[in-house]
């Protein structure tokens, strides 16, 4: 995922090395970071163009590294909406989108936390609900935590808490 440029742990890492990769000439590698840390193209050309001060900023880069990790992972369902309502996270608070950047922060890790919770709070579902469901198991568990859970789940993970 990160494998030529390594994971940055911040933005302004990122813009180091884009910058030196700039005043060094070297746009193809300069391409091919940004591509691997998920900024887009369109932004890579203004910044070579002169036209932004910066490759990124703490929003570009942590919408970035949720893209790409997703791209790996490949989430489905449930999984989207936590993914969704992250980088929804990431841009309204500059805290959480930093946080994302930083290294040992992943989306793997983050579904990881919310699965182990899910699996922790299995409760029964009722034999009336079973049989509306066609379901003819004899007994059945279910543990998705609430959006309003799975919030404080996302944010406790990419917080430290």
């Amino acid at each position: 995922m990160f494998d030529k440029f390594g994971e940055f742990d911040s933005y302004e890492g990122i813009n180091e090395l884009a910058e030196n990769l700039f005043n060094e000439g070297d746009m193809g590698s300069l391409k091919a970071m940004a591509e691997e840390n998920g900024i887009q193209e369109e932004v890579v050309e203004m910044y070579m163009q002169g036209d932004l001060p910066m490759l990124c900023d703490p929003l570009t880069a942590a919408i970035g590294k949720i893209e790409v990790e997703a791209g790996e992972l490949k989430p489905k369902a449930i999984m989207e909406d936590w993914v969704e309502y992250l980088k929804g996270q990431c841009m309204e608070n500059e805290e959480i989108a930093l946080a994302v950047r930083g290294k040992g922060r992943s989306l793997k890790g983050c579904i990881g936390e919310l699965i182990k919770w899910s699996f922790k709070n299995q409760i029964g579902i009722d034999k009336d609900i079973l049989k509306a469901a066609g379901v003819t198991a004899s007994r059945v568990t279910l543990g998705i935590p609430g959006m309003g859970r799975a919030k404080k789940i996302i944010r406790d993970y990419y917080m430290g808490k």
